[in-house]
């Protein structure tokens, strides 16, 4: 597909393929009931005017304030609004991976459905993305939430994160980003992995970026995120590293700790052998010995560990036909007519 985007009057005009969906906006919403009709007409109304062919996709993701029967009729009544009903409430990262198995078009734009995010930053991520980007990440420069209990824990962990996956980015956290739909292909979400998508994204060989975008504050309701989820992040963050380093040799992180293990307790164990035939001292009450037997054990077990994990990644690729690389573009020489 060839987006055009071309600068007039200060506006950026879209020009899509003919017969080819352009973009899908995907925003997962819960309990947003007032927010969803101006966010509708606002996301509508940016579209339309950059002339560009397109799709609403809101995920409900088990709200109980009535934007689920208010979802449905506005998609019995648009024909650019698609409304995609969860059974019950499964967290923003089930209903983001909901959503992009029900996009169709050539470009993926995710934002939040509290109208914090503006639509009109949709058309400035997509030319940023026209520069030969995979991902853009929208970057709330100005952030209107609170410092304490939002403001500051975000800049910790988005500089933690950006550490420990090597992907520096100001904002993990903004939802308004855009992506190639043939990168969000390679890749699958689960857990609480939403807040790693560019992370993802580098795994998979993106091409990525960031840009300032727009952020309001909250209009209606209340933010459904808080100092909780400190512990999810963690913990989420930890598998990420473990993916980008080792998912395709697990048995590199294991043999080594089961390698030094049973180095050390060979070492220990050859020092008590020293201590009980050439000195003939007694070594049944010794802790060393219990340390010995432990990193002999562990060494075993880590090894173990290792080699169940590489059979596991052997099925995991095989299985799906997953290669473990990714191709960008492949350049063949003219064939002489």
């Amino acid at each position: 597909m060839s987006i055009s985007l071309r600068s007039e009057e200060s506006k950026f005009q879209i020009v899509p393929s003919v017969d080819e969906l352009a973009v899908s906006v995907v925003v997962p919403i819960r309990d947003e009931f007032e927010s969803l009709p101006p966010l509708v007409d606002a996301i509508a109304n940016t579209l339309s005017d950059h002339q560009l062919s397109y799709e609403i996709i809101f995920v409900d993701d088990g709200s109980t304030d009535g934007s689920t029967d208010l979802l449905k009729k506005l998609a019995q009544s648009r024909t650019d609004l698609r409304a995609v009903i969860l059974r019950r409430n499964y967290g923003q990262t089930a209903a983001m991976a909901a959503g992009f198995s029900h996009a169709r078009g050539q470009i993926v734009v995710t934002m939040d459905g509290d109208l914090q995010n503006d639509p009109a930053d949709i058309p400035v991520l997509l030319a940023k993305l026209e520069e030969g980007f995979d991902l853009v990440s929208g970057w709330r420069k100005e952030r209107q939430d609170a410092a304490l209990t939002r403001l500051l824990p975000s800049k910790i962990a988005n500089w933690l994160i950006g550490q420990v996956t090597g992907v520096k980015l100001h904002d993990y956290g903004c939802s308004l980003k855009a992506y190639r739909a043939e990168l969000l292909a390679d890749m699958n979400l689960y857990g609480e992995l939403h807040r790693f998508l560019p992370a993802l994204a580098f795994i998979e060989g993106a091409r990525i970026t960031e840009i300032p975008v727009r952020h309001y504050a909250r209009r209606f309701g209340r933010s459904k995120y808080g100092l909780w989820r400190t512990f999810r992040v963690m913990m989420d963050m930890l598998t990420i590293w473990f993916i980008q380093k080792f998912l395709t040799k697990p048995m590199h992180v294991f043999g080594l700790f089961g390698l030094v293990s049973l180095l050390l307790g060979l070492a220990i164990g050859a020092h008590l052998t020293f201590l009980k035939i050439v000195l003939g001292a007694s070594i049944g009450n010794r802790p060393l010995l219990i340390l010995c037997i432990v990193l002999l054990l562990a060494g075993v077990q880590l090894f173990s560990f290792g080699l169940l994990a590489e059979l596991l990644i052997r099925t995991y690729h095989e299985s799906q036909g997953r290669p473990i690389y990714r191709v960008r573009e492949v350049v063949e020489p003219e064939v002489e007519k």
